[in-house]
């Protein structure tokens, strides 16, 4: 006797598989206007696609329309339970708040669930940075003639001289470097060009490294930091080179490229830069963004009061 078991599960798994597709469309549709109308980096719309894709299996197949607060709730248990830290739960969050505020924007959705969901509370960790000896330590390591260590040295001069990020020094094109006037161009996050300032030392690097550039770049090839081969750096390769370089020094601290902005953030405000003109320099968005740098200073603050002050 026929008891509609199979008939039921086959509408179930139709069902589903519906749901699974238009939620599909909709992320598409989602990505497009990040591109598009946001002009977001294919980096940045990539990790929003891998949040949502997460999120996307997390329903299974259950329907946008019926996602509440509790769902979100519930998604955010099933990360914790899994060992997702905070800072990685509260972007996908943050992934979710976008993508729920285009669906109602646009008139897929009706309400925006993600509203009445509080992010997790992270706690702020201050930004490894290097004392002015060290680092002056670092950038001058390079010392040879060869074209590798003075592509190196201007690269380690730039990344301290502007406190640019390691995807934006790659992206540096020969055209973006004013040697007169000390600036250069630079695309930063969500494709905004910004103009910043360049020290001496740092012009200087890059004017003698590029004797060295056009002698072995490809004639089409825009790039101001180039390989072996001729063609544009990859943000890898500048890890690399730099994990390359501290090895053959005797610094402890784990060193980046990102190591190298916070310190050009650290030492600026350490010798009395505002914390606006700061903000403007790194490309921040928001000022409390860069507000974590005030943190790092007054503990150093402290440790001066601590050792000057007859009461302290």
């Amino acid at each position: 006797m026929d008891d509609g078991r199979p008939h039921f599960f086959a509408e179930t798994r139709k069902t589903l598989l519906k749901n699974l597709v238009y939620m599909q469309r909709y992320i598409d549709k989602f990505k497009s206007y990040l591109s598009v109308e946001k002009n977001y980096s294919l980096h940045t719309i990539k990790n929003y696609s891998a949040d949502l894709n997460e999120f996307s299996e997390f329903l299974s197949g259950r329907e946008l329309k019926n996602v509440d607060h509790l769902t979100l709730r519930k998604f955010l248990a099933h990360l914790r339970q899994n060992n997702i830290s905070k800072r990685s739960s509260a972007r996908k969050l943050s992934s979710l708040r976008t993508f729920f505020r285009f669906l109602q924007r646009d008139g897929y959705i009706k309400n925006n669930p993600v509203s009445s969901v509080s992010s997790p509370k992270l706690d702020r960790k201050l930004p490894a940075f290097l004392d002015e000896q060290s680092v002056l330590k670092i950038i001058t390591a390079p010392d040879g003639k060869n074209f590798q260590d003075v592509r190196d040295k201007a690269m380690l001069e730039t990344l301290y001289s502007t406190g640019i990020r390691v995807a934006e020094l790659v992206g540096i094109d020969v055209e973006d470097v004013d040697f007169i006037s000390g600036v250069i161009k630079v695309l930063g996050k969500g494709k905004k060009e910004r103009i910043t300032p360049c020290g001496d030392k740092a012009i200087a690097a890059i004017r003698e490294y590029t004797e060295y550039r056009d002698k072995r770049a490809n004639n089409a090839e825009k790039a101001l930091f180039i390989n072996k081969s001729g063609r544009r750096l990859t943000d890898r390769s500048v890890r690399y080179m730099i994990d390359k370089r501290i090895k053959v020094l005797s610094i402890k601290e784990h060193v980046s490229p990102h190591t190298l902005r916070h310190s050009f953030a650290t030492h600026l405000l350490n010798r009395g830069a505002d914390l606006r003109s700061v903000q403007e320099l790194l490309g921040h968005k928001n000022l409390s963004t860069t507000q974590i740098y005030t943190h790092v200073t007054t503990e150093r603050l402290k440790t001066v009061y601590d050792k000057a002050h007859p009461r302290a």
